[in-house]
């Protein structure tokens, strides 16, 4: 086999770049470092190091239902600050960057590429102010909504529910929103969000937009995932979609399964949030996940290929040239069989290959494609915010 057809040369001859992962909350509820071994979770130093990831956009996610919504700021600063604090604890492992260049300068260096994306518009408590704040500490995508509608932007995760009120989309100000993140070389990130906001936000946008961990719903019927008239839209807007490793969003039967289990993990969170509750504290994600995996584990693995097909049908829809991959790690309760932490990446290389894509293909999904937008993003900034001196980026 020569070189360029053989998949391991290929994955580790690539940049891999992850989009989404939830690890920051290990960082600040646990007193986890990300040089630690992986005591259950999916991602760490030396993981990522086994599967050839080089950069990782970690997720600042607040819980809206753990953190009031005028009290998201003080929650996301902690995240922030919990995930800088990796990169002073471990300064000749890890590289905080905030640009594409930067990306290539810590791999040449031979440092793991830490980057930061806020999950949840609610953390910007409808201040620009505090978006620029975001973006000045490194923060350098925010996706417009979690699973909660705020005040600006509808999300898919309640768009059936009756009791919230939506908005029919983006707000005016959630339209301004979009210009100031476009202005700042902020990537817009449109996972999470309803339809009607999706679209408003492709005719909102001048620059391209990016599905930091989103999936196809042509073949698993989640509201979260993407429709292939979206997909064919974020081709257009030259963006990137990057696929989810949620068995949920990847394999139907067991989205079906999982949907059926949720009464009755829904009546173990909502015992557990009585549990502390009484003392007086948020719920933490290590402890309703525990729940969630309990469930998961009942089910069983989603199948390896499930996954692999996301890959293949985005790439057919959309092109090579905008896919890539969100794995949602340390936020997913289980990943599909085969994948049990970012060492088990180079498989999704070998797989696609088996499929018949080549080397190039491979180098574009891996992480060419990211830093392609990345760099159109920034390439539109207008004048980016004053940052303190000796903090410049």
């Amino acid at each position: 086999m020569s070189a360029t057809q053989n998949p391991v040369v290929v994955h580790n001859s690539s940049i891999v770049i992850d989009t989404h992962a939830d690890t920051p909350q290990r960082f600040v509820d646990e007193h986890w470092n990300f040089t630690d071994p992986l005591n259950g979770g999916m991602l760490n130093y030396d993981s990522a190091k086994k599967g050839n990831l080089d950069a990782q956009f970690f997720s600042i996610w607040v819980d809206p239902s753990q953190y009031p919504a005028n009290a998201s700021a003080r929650r996301t600063l902690d995240l922030i600050d919990g995930t800088l604090e990796q990169v002073r604890r471990a300064p000749d492992k890890l590289a905080l960057c905030v640009t594409a260049d930067q990306i290539l300068a810590a791999h040449k260096q031979g440092k793991f590429a830490v980057l930061m994306g806020i999950e949840g518009g609610h953390s910007i408590e409808n201040s620009l102010g505090l978006l620029r704040d975001y973006y000045r500490l490194g923060v350098r995508y925010m996706t417009l909504t979690w699973s909660n509608t705020n005040d600006w932007a509808d999300s898919s995760g309640d768009i059936d529910d009756p009791t919230i009120l939506h908005h029919n989309g983006l707000t005016p100000f959630g339209k301004q929103v979009v210009a100031e993140m476009n202005r700042l070389g902020m990537l817009v990130d449109i996972s999470h969000v309803s339809d009607k906001t999706f679209w408003d936000v492709i005719e909102t946008t001048k620059a391209p937009v990016i599905a930091s961990h989103s999936s196809a719903r042509a073949l698993t019927n989640a509201q979260r995932n993407m429709t292939d008239e979206m997909l064919r839209a974020v081709a257009k807007n030259n963006g990137v979609v990057m696929v989810n490793f949620f068995p949920a969003f990847i394999d139907e039967q067991w989205r079906q399964a999982w949907n059926a289990s949720k009464p009755e993990r829904e009546k173990e969170q909502e015992a557990l949030e009585a549990e502390y509750k009484a003392k007086g504290l948020p719920v933490p994600f290590v402890a309703s996940d525990k729940i969630d995996r309990k469930y998961a584990a009942q089910i069983g693995r989603a199948p390896f290929d499930s996954l692999i097909a996301h890959f293949d049908h985005v790439i057919k829809v959309a092109g090579i040239n905008h896919v890539g991959i969100g794995t949602d790690f340390d936020g997913i309760p289980v990943p599909p069989e085969g994948i049990d932490s970012a060492a088990d990446l180079p498989k999704i290389t070998a797989a696609l290959m088996a499929r018949g894509y080549t080397a190039d293909d491979m180098h574009k999904l891996l992480g060419g494609n990211l830093l392609r937008v990345f760099r159109d993003v920034q390439a539109a900034q207008q004048k980016p915010p004053v940052i303190a001196p000796g903090q410049g980026q």
